[in-house]
């Protein structure tokens, strides 16, 4: 490459600069500037240096003049800005130290960047050398994007936050910046006796009836989507799939028809996956509300996501107050809010179409991508744990064979002891939400020497939780769920993969049904083979964890034929 040089001298000691500069199809030229914090005395030859730049520039005279006499008028001011500059980052940090006190964290950190830039980068190296820092008093501190966080990583202190949501405590927010993302009419901020009597209401979504709806609905869209993965195998013999991406459109159609069944057409099934894929991308990046950045095509998706969901609402009530017997979670929704204004004549509360299309986009994040993770986990433990997969085939196939052309009942389900353990264990050892973002609503006194800031974001650690206590916990041991074992009960408080308190997740049936379904169908239809790489198990972001690869298989038919499933 062509380099010329060129040296600016000031009166002081000067700092180095190396830059590029270069414009399309030209060469770059690399050049270095020693350039010094302006004084007033060298004011002047600054100004003299842009006087002879602008006369030998292409700029007309008056232009030239007008700027030269801008600069005249600002350089004399640029000690002063200097100055302020500093004086705003030296109360930054002080602030930050204040704040941090004797806990571990970094001593330094970035001007209201803080360790945004190594969180967004490298989230799972971000999050290690947190766990590493806390190891001692149990949580550590650090400073993203003007905000101090407090990283919690024992599992008592993660319980007490949980246990504390409320007005003068903390505020559950699922994501540094949620809501503004997912809106206000959204469960996960609400408490008190709103939040109890939401949860109430949504209780008619998960009975034993409501959950065997789902389980039929769920296996005819699991067998439709392994069909079509072992065909786009097939199609590329000895070329390893991605599972990532299909396993999330396979679970974004199995929410839809659960959640909303009828009320999705074709088109708006597309145009919701689109909208749910770009509120996926925001919520991974840093959070500009601006035209172009990805953050507002998020927020904008969701706005466009919950609409959708509120006319499905709509249509779902004028079907059951028809007398309609239900067929998605809606419809059980419904159905019972039908019944309360029919006897009360009054309206329950959060019961408008609006409110309820949000708390369904929030049952539809919680079920997508926390499932996908588990799909992608599942997948890549049975494959190294050749002896778990030989044992869950064993039972499946005492149970049910796809030969039958008969959808696994809830009874048959419920047999599955082994592979609910392997599903359970999957959980444990790759929670999906991995941290649980609140914000300290006033100063609280989390240890007897520490008090959290107003205004922390703080992240219990679900995650590091699910390694505290269990025996032998790096290990992956479905045996641990037996019920010889039961660690689930031994060790119930670190189990905290569904959270706990007033907030834990309503769902955990519905999930660990899909799961194991998914399960029993996968390793009783179809032969997998992973693709290993170096490094292909170690976790990634996306916003739930999973393999860095991707989950890299190779697919073949394993049944002699599919199965013939249907709701009749």
């Amino acid at each position: 490459m062509h380099e010329s040089k060129r040296k600016i001298s000031m009166p002081s000691t000067a700092h180095n600069f190396r830059g590029y500069w270069g414009q399309k199809k030209k060469k770059m030229t690399n050049f270095d500037i020693e350039i010094s914090t302006p004084s007033p005395r060298s004011a002047l030859t600054i100004h003299s240096l842009y006087l002879n730049s602008f006369c030998h520039s292409q700029f007309p005279l008056h232009a030239q003049k007008k700027m030269v006499a801008c600069f005249s008028f600002l350089f004399p001011l640029a000690p002063f800005f200097v100055t302020l500059l500093f004086l705003i980052l030296f109360l930054e940090q002080i602030s930050y130290l204040r704040k941090k006190r004797n806990v571990p964290g970094p001593n330094i950190v970035l001007p209201f960047l803080g360790n945004a830039i190594s969180l967004v980068v490298k989230p799972t190296r971000f999050w290690e050398v947190q766990a590493d820092l806390a190891t001692s008093l149990g949580f550590s501190v650090n400073y993203i994007i003007g905000r101090f966080i407090a990283f919690i990583r024992s599992t008592e202190l993660s319980h007490y936050i949980f246990a504390n949501v409320r007005p003068d405590a903390f505020l559950l927010v699922g994501h540094p910046f949620g809501k503004k993302l997912f809106g206000e009419h959204n469960m996960i901020y609400m408490f008190g006796q709103d939040h109890k009597d939401l949860r109430r209401q949504i209780a008619p979504n998960f009975t034993p009836r409501a959950l065997s709806t789902y389980t039929a609905l769920q296996q005819i869209i699991i067998l439709q989507h392994l069909k079509s993965w072992e065909r786009l195998s097939s199609e590329s013999p000895g070329k390893p799939i991605s599972l990532r991406l299909l396993a999330r459109d396979m679970n974004l159609e199995t929410s839809q028809t659960v959640f909303v069944g009828r009320y999705l057409s074709r088109e708006a099934r597309d145009k919701f996956r689109d909208d749910y894929n770009l509120f996926n991308t925001g919520l991974m990046k840093l959070p500009f509300d601006l035209p172009g950045f990805a953050f507002r095509n998020a927020r904008l998706a969701v706005e466009r996501l919950i609409e959708t969901l509120s006319d499905c609402a709509t249509q779902s009530k004028k079907r059951m107050s028809e007398g309609d017997e239900p067929s998605c979670l809606i419809d059980f929704w419904m159905q019972e809010t039908v019944r309360e204004i029919a006897e009360s004549k009054t309206v329950p509360p959060h019961s408008s179409d609006v409110e309820i299309g949000s708390y369904l986009f929030d049952f539809l994040f919680a079920a997508q991508d926390a499932s996908t993770s588990s799909l992608l986990w599942t997948v890549t433990l049975l494959d190294s744990h050749p002896d778990v997969l030989r044992r869950v085939r064993e039972e499946v196939s005492r149970i049910w064979s796809p030969e039958s052309d008969t959808l696994i009942s809830a009874e048959q389900l419920r047999e599955m002891k082994y592979t609910q353990a392997v599903a359970r264990e999957v959980i444990r050892y790759r929670p999906p939400a991995t941290l649980v973002p609140h914000i300290a609503m006033k100063d609280f006194p989390l240890t007897e020497s520490y008090t959290i800031p107003k205004g922390t974001i703080v992240f219990p650690s679900v995650y590091e939780s699910s390694f505290q206590g269990f025996t032998e916990a790096d290990r992956f041991e479905p045996e641990r769920f037996s019920e010889d074992r039961q660690e689930e009960v031994i060790f119930k408080r670190n189990y905290l993969a569904f959270g706990a308190g007033p907030h834990q997740c309503v769902g955990q049936r519905y999930a660990l049904n899909h799961l194991v379904l998914f399960i029993a169908m996968f390793v009783t239809v179809l032969d997998f083979k992973r693709h290993r790489t170096e490094g292909c198990d170690e976790i990634m972001y996306c916003p739930t964890i999973c393999p860095k690869d991707g989950c890299r298989v190779s697919l073949s038919r394993r049944c002699s034929r599919y199965p013939n499933l249907s709701l009749n």
